[in-house]
């Protein structure tokens, strides 16, 4: 993480932390979401966020799985920036849960069905929607409180005593 040192106070760089935040949030949760699908939690592979651009069965192989993870890792930074420029002041982990279960909603109910990324909410078994859900609210929490406890936390503010 890259810092400054300004008065005597440790600044951290708003947008490097950002990236370091969604890059490790795509990396993780990505990775779980593979583990989730190898273990038949749920029918929507790691690739759907390109799956309108690439063959269904190219995603089930494991350069699919690399280039779906790779996809996502990078949605996770677009993300990532998105909370920090409307949602940074927030404080505690709700608001990251609530971000999470906003991005499930846009992906699995609106934008994910009409583009082909994902199936209709009712063609999907109870097991995908819960995994998914969760996976998503964890990322979302992840990404949330990361965040607002880097940039609210009152402990972090302390000024830097030089010895």
């Amino acid at each position: 993480m890259v810092s400054d040192k300004k008065e005597g106070k440790l600044l951290t760089n708003r947008w490097l932390f950002v990236i370091y935040i969604g890059f490790f949030a795509g990396f993780i949760w990505g990775a779980i979401k593979i583990v989730e699908y190898y273990l038949k939690f749920t029918k929507i592979t790691i690739g759907f966020l390109v799956e309108p651009f690439f063959k269904h069965d190219f995603l089930q192989t494991w350069q699919g799985t690399l280039i779906g993870w790779g996809f996502f890792t990078v949605f996770s930074i677009i993300a990532a920036f998105i909370y920090m420029v409307i949602m940074w002041k927030l404080q505690g982990p709700w608001w990251g849960l609530g971000y999470g279960a906003l991005w499930w909603a846009v992906i699995y109910l609106l934008l994910g069905p009409l583009s082909g990324m994902t199936y209709w909410i009712q063609d999907l078994d109870i097991d995908t929607v819960l995994s998914d859900f969760c996976l998503f609210l964890l990322w979302g929490m992840f990404i949330g409180y990361s965040i607002s406890i880097e940039y609210t936390d009152a402990r972090t503010r302390r000024p830097i005593h030089k010895t």
